[in-house]
This record gives C-alpha cells, structure tokens and sequence, in this order.
C-alpha cells in the first residue's frame, strides 16, 4: 500500500537582493514527487517511475537557487505576463500604444527583462484526498515591464496519482492582455538516453504558425499535412528535427506554435492536446489543456552552457518545451485567439500533465 500524500518546505537560499526563497516538496506516496521554489514558481524537480518501477527526474533542474536567478533558457518557472513573443515589443490596447523590452532580438519574448519566471512568489501547501497542493500568488503592478494593470495572479500545482495538474487566474483592474504558461524540460528518459531524439511526439492539431527568421508568425495557420509538422500520428522526434525545411531551420528543429484541435461545444475541462513517449524508459506522458495553442519547442538553442543537477551540459535537442498558451503576437493580430483580459473578468487556464508507462 502506497504513503498518504505529503507536502514538506524548507529555506532553500536567498537571492542577491536577500529575498528568502523556499522549497516546497510534493509527494503522492506512489513514486511521484514534485519539487517548486518559490522563486519563479519554479518546478525544479518532477520524479516519476519508469516501466520497470525506477523513479528519476523527466525535466531540468539546477541544484543551486544562484543558477535560477542567473541567465538560462527559463529552466521550469512560469511564464508571464504574456508567454512567447511580441513583434518589436509594442501593441495597441483602446487606442494606446504600449513598449516593451526586446529582450529577443528585435521582440519581447516570455514577459520581458524579469518576468514572472524571475520574481518572488508567495506559497501555501497541503495536502487534499490523495493529492498535495501548493498554491503561488503574486501581484504585478501596473506598469511591470511596461504591460498596463495592476494583475493578480495565482497559480495552483496539485500532485495526483501520475498526474500534475496546473491551474491559472488571474485579475486586473485596467483592461490588459494575458498569456500564461509553465516551461518545463522534459527528457522522459530521466537522462539517461540521447536527450529526446528518440522520443516519439503526437501533437492534436490540423494547423501550425509558421514564422518569419525571428520567430514572430507570418499569417495564420497553415495545414500540417505533406509537413514535417504533421505530428498526428506521433513520429520520432529524430525522423523530423533534420529534414530540409525552411521552417524547421528558423526553428533551429520544432519551435512552433500548433493550432490544438478546439474542445467540443460546452466543454470546460482540458482536452488532449499532446503525448510523449520514450521507448528507453518506457514512460508516456499526456498533456490535456484549455489553451488554444501548443509551443513545441525541440531545444536546438540549447548550446551547452547551462548544466542540469547532474552536471551535465545541456546540448541541442537534450530536451523540450511543450507549452499550452496563447498564439504568438495575439496582441497584435486580431485574427488570433483574444488574449485581452478587462476588469471584473477572470483569466482561467487549466493544464494536465498524465503519465503512464508502455
């Protein structure tokens, strides 16, 4: 018979600024754990059993909070206030024109200078049934890297039996956009295999974004089929990441929005959207979401220069991104899903990650 669930925390260190940043643990008793700071409302750690019942850790972490607070590729934390990119970080909301930083080359990529990723979050943790909690909150203030509102924003991670569950709101009192996602790595393998070369990915959509040489879409969706990016019936990663296409070499491999199949009339739980499998560790993981789109991202930038908790660098294709959200560019084209949030209204966005083995 299998633990009860249990949450613990504990100091884990304080920033360069001396904000103390906590370490809440997550455990179901069934071999699945879950480690988040505080900082960046981070998942720094997510243990899961493989098909022969050995637990290691599916996504990159550091060890040391000082790696967090460095530079890195948004290692785990979530993503605000608005995910991906910006075209030349400006929009226009009721008329006036808002700047932001460009902080990928010519956009605004995933918030800005110090988005959400890089802010201290407050944390409650507990346990309910079989599953144990912990609940971030933060207030951004009205003018944070140049986005109107004041937005308060929370965010719920509930540890269930072989599943991670990821909840948003959020509320403003200006109207304001909102796009939010979370940006874990994942290499199913638990690091011992090729990175996620091996992987096979099924992607639920008809349609991707394709984009222009910084990323930002070049018109609305395209079809998937005759593409490398027709994912439907779940292909090897390394059958796709090197084909001679135009798009995956912007990409540096996937690093693309898919256009997710839209959830019956009336639905409002998650819906399938993706499935991982790796074939080494026999582990499959699910994600079923509310978000109209997915960012697949296969890591092709990764060059090295960080290294998980195990020491190792982290090259091209050591593992990815598969973030629910918002299009890219919403603000700017009206053609997209909205991403506008008013006062009074409440922002929702709900995400599943389930896992299995085969």
């Amino acid at each position: 018979m299998s633990a009860p669930a249990s949450v613990s925390r504990r100091a884990l260190a304080a920033t360069p600024s001396g904000e103390s940043v906590d370490l809440i643990t997550l455990d179901t008793g069934t071999g699945l754990t879950a480690e988040l700071a505080t900082w960046g409302a981070t998942l720094t750690s997510l243990r899961v059993p493989d098909a022969s019942g050995r637990i290691a850790d599916v996504v990159l972490g550091f060890d040391a909070l000082q790696d967090y607070v460095g530079v890195h590729p948004y290692w785990g934390g979530v993503i605000g206030r608005f995910a991906n990119r910006i075209a030349r970080g400006r929009f226009t909301l009721d008329g006036r024109e808002y700047r932001l930083a460009c902080n990928d080359g010519p956009n605004h990529l995933h918030g800005g200078i110090r988005g959400f990723d890089r802010r201290l979050w407050t944390a409650e943790a507990g346990t309910q049934g079989g599953s144990a909690r912990a609940i971030f909150s933060r207030v951004s203030a009205d003018g944070e890297e140049g986005y109107p509102g004041r937005l308060e924003v929370r965010v719920t991670f509930t540890l269930g039996d072989r599943s991670l569950r990821v909840d948003y709101e959020a509320r403003t009192d200006r109207p304001t956009v909102v796009n939010l996602t979370h940006h874990p790595y994942f290499d199913l393998s638990g690091g011992v295999g090729p990175g996620i070369l091996d992987h096979s990915l099924t992607v639920d959509a008809d349609a991707f974004l394709p984009v222009d040489e910084t990323l930002i879409p070049t018109g609305g969706p395209r079809p998937v089929e005759g593409t490398p990016f027709d994912l439907r019936d779940g292909p090897r990663l390394r059958d796709r990441l090197f084909l001679d296409d135009l798009q995956l070499s912007r990409g540096l491999g996937f690093d693309h929005n898919f256009a997710l199949a839209p959830r019956p009339a009336g639905a409002e739980e998650p819906r399938f959207a993706a499935r991982l499998a790796d074939p080494l560790s026999g582990r499959v993981m699910e994600i079923l979401t509310t978000e109209p789109g997915l960012q697949v991202y296969t890591g092709g930038a990764l060059d090295g220069t960080c290294a998980s908790r195990d020491g190792r660098p982290r090259h091209a294709h050591a593992a990815l991104c598969l973030e629910t959200q918002a299009f890219p560019d919403s603000p700017n084209r009206p053609d997209f899903p909205d991403c506008r949030l008013d006062p009074g209204a409440v922002f929702r966005s709900s995400t599943l990650y389930r896992f299995s083995t085969a």
